[in-house]
């Protein structure tokens, strides 16, 4: 009975020592600690690996104040909220399907807004690439806006590549606008995602996706104005515009330079001629005015006052 008892007990000693072995880190080159686990004599090394976290910045929305027309008091609104109040519009990011539901759904919103329906929308485009898919929704949302009479204004801030040169280029004509630093890149789209299948099925797969860069390559002709053949040879290979050369080729409209202040451009005023016929004396060279002699009030006679009294007759 007491042997039994001696082996249980050695037995849960080993289950145990094995558990904390499980959960000691392993080495990885920093170190080592000797330790001794449960009187075995075994030396283990340890790792003395720290895991540090990078700093990250809040992700929160920043809040700003604003203030609804007719309103005495701003509340304090998300950022792109106020800015889609305003009918302005911030697409800095890659267009995938998340993002495409987004911008069609608040294009959606500023389209039934009837309080500012006259307003035009102003799209501010940041769009290192895109999905063909989502970026063609996006443009037709785009072109249907303008077949009902809305004013669509884009500003290309930074850059416009892939599909996001076709959606800024989608703007109103001579509403398109680009910063004097940003850039334009022209290029063909190929599958969204990994095709795996049949060698059939990806040939059909190539098949759409040339039949759809050949539809773009018409899209481009149309709003820049440029011959098929020409966007055809320059998409062979990556094509990269700056502000004037956009301009140039017809993707936008104007470049946005800084102005010089609020008076504009320094500009010659005539302020008419100061000369005369007559020499002009400055006050230095006036003669310096004759002094006056104090005059002394004549006498007055006597009875030519009004205030004196009346006269009795006989008195002298």
């Amino acid at each position: 009975m007491r042997t039994s008892f001696k082996i249980l007990q050695f037995l849960l000693a080993s289950v145990a020592i094995k558990s904390c072995l499980a959960f000691a880190p392993t080495n990885h080159g920093h170190g080592s600690i000797p330790s001794t686990l449960g009187g075995v004599g075994e030396k283990r090394s340890v790792a003395c690996a720290v895991k540090r976290m990078p700093i990250m910045m809040p992700t929160q929305e920043p809040m700003v104040p604003y203030r609804d027309s007719g309103s005495d008091y701003a509340s304090f609104v998300g950022l792109n909220s106020a800015l889609l109040r305003d009918r302005k519009l911030w697409i800095g990011k890659f267009i995938d399907d998340n993002a495409s539901n987004d911008i069609i759904s608040s294009l959606i919103y500023l389209t039934t807004e009837a309080d500012n329906a006259y307003k035009p929308v102003e799209l501010y485009l940041n769009v290192p690439g895109a999905l063909l898919r989502p970026s063609l929704a996006i443009y037709d949302v785009i072109q249907q806006l303008k077949s009902s009479g809305k004013e669509i204004v884009t500003t290309n801030f930074a850059l416009c590549a892939g599909m996001g040169s076709l959606i800024a280029a989608a703007g109103t004509k001579g509403k398109r606008r680009v910063m004097p630093n940003a850039r334009f890149l022209l290029q063909k789209t190929g599958i969204d995602s990994v095709f795996q299948g049949q060698a059939t099925d990806i040939a059909l797969e190539v098949k759409n996706v040339k039949t759809w860069n050949q539809k773009i390559i018409g899209e481009l002709s149309e709003l820049t104005g440029q011959p098929y053949e020409r966007i055809e040879q320059d998409l062979k290979r990556d094509f990269y515009l700056s502000s004037d050369e956009a301009v140039r080729y017809g993707l936008c409209d104007e470049v946005l330079l800084p102005s010089f202040g609020k008076m504009g451009l320094p500009v010659n005023v005539d302020l008419g001629s100061f000369s005369s016929g007559e020499d002009q004396k400055y006050q230095r060279d006036r003669p310096e005015p004759e002094e006056q002699k104090p005059t002394t009030p004549a006498k007055k006679k006597k009875g030519d006052d009004d205030d004196d009294g009346p006269q009795i007759a006989g008195l002298k």
